[in-house]
């Protein structure tokens, strides 16, 4: 096989992928062939868990922009396999217009629990020995695989409270054990989706969250007073399973960076994504019924819902609703590029670090709704209800130090995240009607 064909769009990313059973896992996407046959020099790939759901294929796609090559590892419980179709497309359309090749992008259909599938997965990724370097017997492994994004947990508060197991089974009981597996390969650089939900009840304090409001390890730090404040690692008034198992893992992580110097691990504190990719290709398209705010707000523009449910309207917040740091879900996803681009380049020490990904100023709930209706020119019938169980009144990040030590910050407005939205149920609605 020629360089050009391996070089090639169309052989990195579009269908030449085919289905193939292996006795790890019930359907194992890998490759139309041998795996040496297209073997290259070193080729470095970011191993992306979960990367077919909302967060992570535009993570994928932003990933692949930037040059990586990618491996995804995805069940498909929460995602559709059409998605990968998509990033695809778009990712082969940005790289031809700028007359260059698109990196590579794999698919694995497995759950990231399954330890055989896992190390049946990585175990084709590990580098002859002839190709380390200095290689000596007894030396690491080495894995081609440079870094690792991981977006396999449950996610929904609401469910997280009624089926508390199932989140501690596989947000955090999954989490260690394909920790555990990633070490036995020496890949040790490991991006963590982690929450705003950490911070509990302190987000009620009225003023942007820090990363110094929930720690791990004992921290100083100038507050926005200006007075030094110091906190010891722990947490403080979690309302929810789901928040638990976010900082359970962050807590894990924490203690596997002092425990073992060579690990890089960032957490990540997401607050509030929303909006979609600017092509209308690919948007927040779960599969079950969602429950964060933006797509039940579209069921109801489409007729699906008959009303939007405002959970909580004496909040001590200006309109009364509950407040939030909504970001659009492109900005998040450079977010992930640049922390592992940051981790590669030695911009972040070594150890455990985490980082508020948030554009620091909240919208009520009302104010997204007014905004969607702008865009839509749409009527949003609302039904007040008691506030819910597990919910904070107010949610906003001070996202400083990502900015700084990431080169990182937010580029897209709530206006740009509601007409993008439109953009992609236009999208929808178009391929319905060819369907």
């Amino acid at each position: 096989m020629s360089n050009s064909e391996l070089n090639s769009p169309s052989r990195s990313l579009r269908s030449s992928i085919s289905d193939i059973d292996t006795p790890a896992t019930n359907r194992s996407v890998l490759f139309d062939q041998n795996f040496n046959d297209v073997w290259r020099p070193d080729p470095d790939f970011i191993l992306v868990v979960g990367g077919l759901g909302y967060i992570g294929s535009h993570t994928c796609l932003e990933l692949l922009k930037a040059g990586h090559n990618i491996l995804i590892v995805d069940n498909l419980s929460n995602s559709f396999r059409t998605v990968y179709e998509r990033i695809s497309t778009l990712a082969t359309k940005y790289h031809d217009k700028r007359s260059q090749p698109t990196p590579l992008m794999r698919l694995c259909e497995a759950d990231y629990r399954d330890e055989t599938a896992i190390r049946e997965i990585l175990s084709q990724y590990v580098k002859p020995a002839s190709l380390h370097d200095g290689d000596t017997e007894g030396s690491p492994m080495q894995s081609s695989i440079k870094g690792v994004i991981h977006f396999a947990a449950y996610k929904s508060v609401s469910e997280s409270i009624s089926n508390p197991l199932k989140y501690y089974a596989n947000n955090v009981a999954g989490m260690i054990e394909f920790c555990s597996v990633l070490s036995d390969f020496n890949i040790k650089t490991f991006v963590f989706s982690s929450s705003a939900t950490v911070y509990g009840t302190t987000a009620n304090s009225g003023v942007p969250l820090r990363e110094e409001h929930c720690t791990h390890q004992t921290e100083s730090f100038i507050d926005h007073d200006g007075a030094t404040r110091t906190t010891e690692g722990g947490c403080s008034g979690l309302t929810n399973p789901y928040g638990r198992s976010k900082w359970m893992c962050e807590s894990i992580l924490s203690d596997l960076a002092l425990a073992d110097p060579e690990w890089t691990i960032l957490a990540l504190r997401y607050f509030n994504p929303v909006g979609c990719d600017e092509s209308g290709l690919l948007g927040e398209d779960p599969k079950g019924i969602p429950t964060n705010l933006m797509p039940v707000v579209v069921r109801v523009m489409m007729g699906v819902s008959e009303s939007l449910n405002v959970f909580g309207t004496d909040y001590p917040t200006p309109d009364g609703t509950a407040v939030r740091d909504f970001i659009h879900v492109t900005d998040l996803a450079c977010g992930h590029v640049a922390a592992l681009s940051s981790a590669s380049a030695g911009r972040v020490p070594k150890g455990f670090r985490t980082y508020n990904l948030g554009s620091g100023t909240g919208s009520s709930v009302y104010e997204v709704v007014r905004a969607l209706e702008a865009v839509s020119s749409t009527k949003i019938p609302l039904r007040k209800e008691p506030r819910r169980e597990g919910d904070v009144g107010s949610c906003v990040a001070m996202p400083r130090r990502a900015e700084i030590e990431l080169g990182w910050k937010t580029q897209k407005s709530l206006e740009t995240c509601c007409k993008d939205i439109m953009n992609f149920l236009d999208h929808q609605k178009r391929e319905s009607v060819l369907a």
